[in-house]
């Protein structure tokens, strides 16, 4: 149906052009309340704009081996509509997977439209996109490089979003590569965590997609086959937050701020890209001088990009000194971006925890309130936590200095990673 190519190796990362900068976003807050008071609820709403949805029914999906069946199982029993939003989509197995059962669909009458950064798909090959055009797959990139739009060229989108007839969503830092595959059973198949949705939480999901498709496309999508009456599904109440720079504010930001700064007890944060910035470190310092256990686990040897590890070494002595617990993750890359606060207050989503997510690109969480999912996920953290290794304060004051060399280095960068 078209044809194999081998497939380029490019970081799962937009590129790193030195553009006009923006004004960096500043935010500070003080521990007023918990994660558990209603207080902490109704400021994620007043300060996100999105508010806590009950009756949503909400599914924990660690690695490939269980969300990428469970999206393709969704596309082909789609009736109406797909909407699918992604920073990377590659050819390989997984990629083809995809197109063939995208494209099954759109040539039994389903309306499929597909949204892919330009940067990050851009190793998608040219027979792959023809093939789901020829087959009735909408596909619009977005902000494809052009001379006159070098302006923007740093402003990705990053969101991952699946929609299926505006009941199901799929959200989480994947991407539809061959890299995803297996159960971070090797270095080549990365840890990644997906949260699967149904219940009235979706027409938030549906917004977030709709948001880049008048962008990129200038169509709007209407009516019941993208935003039908939902129904409660389940227990669980849920939020989805999308933050765009070109909103003037950073969602994803405040989403962890207001988060961290509200925590009593714990913080256990999984990131592929952890290098925060001021008002983040600061509210994670201060944290700690509270009482709560903050964990953090980022990615060991194996990396897609590792400028930005040095970078987030290069903080790795403050935090330690300040009682952050830092551990690398080792089998392979750790790629999840999620967090868990006070046992209740999970976020899973596409944003990164650095300048980038909070700056410069568009970026996608479902935040779910819920003891039970918190539970699920603070056990994931934990089995992950076994197979990592702490950097301890003694042992990271010994490394080599030609290793401190390039983590300053790197930490120049660190308004664009």
């Amino acid at each position: 149906m078209f044809s194999k190519r081998k497939e380029a190796r490019y970081p799962g990362r937009p590129p790193l052009p030195m553009v006009r900068r923006r004004i960096p976003m500043r935010y500070h807050m003080r521990h007023q309340f918990g994660v558990r008071d209603t207080a902490f609820r109704q400021t994620m709403y007043a300060l996100t704009g999105m508010p806590l949805a009950e009756g949503n029914r909400i599914e924990i999906l660690k690695n490939g081996v269980a969300f990428f069946p469970s999206m393709l199982g969704a596309i082909r029993g789609a009736k109406k509509t797909i909407n699918l939003e992604f920073y990377i989509y590659w050819d390989g197995e997984i990629g083809r997977q995809f197109a063939e059962a995208l494209a099954e669909r759109a040539r039994g009458g389903v309306q499929v439209n597909v949204i892919l950064d330009a940067v990050g798909s851009a190793p998608m090959s040219r027979d792959l996109v023809l093939f789901l055009q020829r087959n009735g797959v909408a596909v619009e990139w977005y902000h494809p490089l052009r001379w006159y739009t070098l302006s923007r060229v740093n402003h990705r989108t990053h969101r991952k979003l699946m929609i299926i007839d505006g009941e199901i969503g799929f959200s989480g830092g994947m991407g539809i590569a061959d890299e995803w595959l297996g159960d971070a059973d090797a270095p080549n198949h990365w840890r990644e965590t997906v949260v699967r949705v149904e219940g009235p939480v979706v027409t938030q999901m549906q917004f977030a997609f709709m948001d880049n498709w008048v962008k990129s496309r200038g169509e709007l999508l209407t009516g019941l086959d993208y935003f039908p009456e939902l129904e409660k599904r389940g227990p669980h109440c849920a939020q989805v937050i999308k933050s765009s720079p070109s909103e003037g504010s950073s969602a994803v930001k405040l989403m962890y701020i207001v988060s961290i700064v509200s925590a009593q007890k714990s913080i256990c944060i999984s990131n592929a890209y952890f290098v925060p910035d001021r008002d983040t470190l600061r509210a994670l310092e201060t944290a700690v001088r509270r009482g709560v256990d903050v964990r953090v686990i980022v990615p060991g040897e194996y990396t897609d990009v590792p400028i930005v590890r040095d970078a987030a070494r290069w903080l790795y002595e403050r935090m330690l000194r300040r009682g952050i617990r830092i551990f690398e993750y080792q089998p392979t890359m750790m790629h999840a971006k999620t967090m868990v606060v006070d046992g209740i207050w999970s976020t899973i989503g596409s944003s990164n925890f650095d300048d980038r997510s909070f700056r410069l690109n568009d970026e996608n969480n479902v935040n779910v309130y819920d003891e039970a999912i918190a539970s699920q996920m603070e056990t994931m953290f934990f089995e992950d936590l076994a197979r990592s290794e702490e950097i301890t304060r003694r042992r990271w004051l010994r490394r080599p200095f030609f290793n401190r060399i390039r983590e300053s280095v790197a930490s120049w960068f660190k308004p664009q990673l």
